[in-house]
């Protein structure tokens, strides 16, 4: 089956002006198959390009492809006005919609900057496959009345491609200074001006071919199927922790903080989780983050469910201490962004507190985070929507991958521990990157 989809240029426009424009397209969701032959559709391969988009976990997966509309925010989530703006632009959109279920019709997904006050681009794709819990699939198209959309080869595999062989991996920033660093903030926890401050690090690997997003997308679903598995176009990861979901009035949040390695020893693992979970430092850290989330998240909440004691949650290759947050909204109006916009930064990729955490760190980690720690995620017109925090990622251009990891420093960190810490959580990523 070839693949075509015929739209005009991109509309990019700033998002208080988008429901105009918005207004000039229009979406039509079928269910699949729908004049293809029924079979796998490898959704990884579809969202694994430059210009396409995905959100992939075991229950829900979006894969979009080309843009109908590009939402930018000039201010980032520091724009009060930017959630509305952006329901407003998908509920302008005309819809037929055949299957009516989360994530059907128009929906925005994008990767949004750490820093909140940072320019920021929400996108609403040309093409977007959707799948849900009950293996139910759907075709999505949006574009001008005049459009044509020819059928998208949605079973689209990876194509011809030698991987790279020889890597080279480079630590920016060396790890005496890194420590160094962590030294001068855990004083300057002691001295009270912050209660914990997350630093975090880059590596940059060079290969000597181009890497291929979709290569890397489907190892790191190998390797950790549990984790939501994220990209837009060069910047791709595995997030194990959901800042927000949104379900009609239902809403979730998993924060995690708080970590351990993992063995593969049963035995080991037990005791190595037993250690985590009474450990005063992580339970403390652990605690400003769930203690800030559900503050967040309280004023627009008639109930909310916040457990006292966190549990582990277990990754390939770490544990880390989580909290499942569940709660129940007061009305219809707020929408998935806008619980973005009142979580993030969480103190769990920040510190506390926050606005002075971040005011640190963009004076001392020596690199732009650029969306490493931000939210990634999607939302359609019902304001339903699914928002990770992107951590374990990377920014992937050519031959070249920046990884991100970090941690979070209290007042008695210690500095050859929190290195050590970050060299095992880049391993999620470098296991994925580098083939030797």
């Amino acid at each position: 089956m070839t693949s075509t989809v015929q739209t005009p240029s991109p509309l990019v426009v700033p998002a208080r002006d988008a429901p105009e424009v918005a207004a000039g397209l229009v979406a039509r969701t079928v269910a699949l198959p729908d004049g293809v032959e029924d079979a796998d559709i490898d959704l990884l391969a579809v969202g694994g390009a430059i210009d396409a988009w995905l959100w992939h976990r075991e229950s829900f997966a979006l894969a979009g492809r080309g843009v109908a509309l590009r939402l930018v925010l000039p201010t980032g989530l520091d724009d009060p006005t930017a959630p509305a703006s952006v329901l407003q632009a998908l509920r302008a959109i005309p819809t037929e919609d055949e299957v009516g279920r989360p994530g059907c019709g128009p929906v925005v997904l994008a990767a949004l900057p750490f820093d909140r006050s940072a320019p920021a681009t929400l996108t609403i794709p040309a093409v977007t496959v959707g799948r849900d819990v009950t293996g139910r699939r759907w075709l999505t198209t949006v574009g001008p009345p005049s459009a044509i959309f020819e059928p998208l080869d949605i079973l689209a595999a990876l194509p011809e491609y030698t991987p790279p062989d020889s890597f080279s991996l480079v630590s920016p920033r060396p790890h005496t200074e890194w420590t160094a660093l962590v030294a001068a903030t855990v004083a300057a926890v002691r001295q009270g001006r912050f209660d914990k401050v997350v630093l975090a690090r880059e590596v940059q690997v060079v290969a000597n071919r181009e890497f291929l997003p979709a290569d890397i997308l489907h190892r790191l679903h190998t390797l950790y199927p549990s984790c939501m598995v994220f990209s837009t176009g060069t910047f791709l990861g595995a997030s194990p922790e959901l800042l927000i979901s949104r379900a009609g009035r239902r809403v979730r949040s998993h924060p995690l903080a708080g970590t351990v390695a993992r063995s593969g020893d049963p035995t080991a693992d037990a005791a190595l989780t037993g250690l985590l979970l009474g450990s005063a430092k992580e339970r403390e850290e652990h605690r400003l983050v769930v203690d800030e989330v559900a503050a967040g998240l309280r004023p627009v909440c008639r109930a909310l469910d916040v457990p006292e004691v966190p549990s582990i949650v277990a990754l390939r290759n770490v544990s880390h201490l989580g909290t499942l947050i569940e709660g129940e909204l007061d009305g219809d109006d707020v929408t998935a962004l806008d619980l973005v916009s009142r979580l993030h930064p969480t103190p769990a990729v920040a510190g506390s507190p926050t606005a002075a955490a971040v005011s640190y760190l963009l004076g001392v980690e020596g690199f732009d985070r650029g969306c490493y720690a931000g939210p990634v995620g999607w939302m359609d017109s019902r304001g339903d929507g699914e928002w990770a925090v992107a951590v374990r990622s990377a920014e992937v251009k050519g031959n070249t991958a920046r990884l991100f990891a970090g941690v979070g420093v209290v007042s008695d960190s210690d500095p050859a521990a929190e290195l050590a810490e970050t060299q095992l959580k880049l391993q999620a990523l470098l296991a994925a990157v580098v083939r030797p």
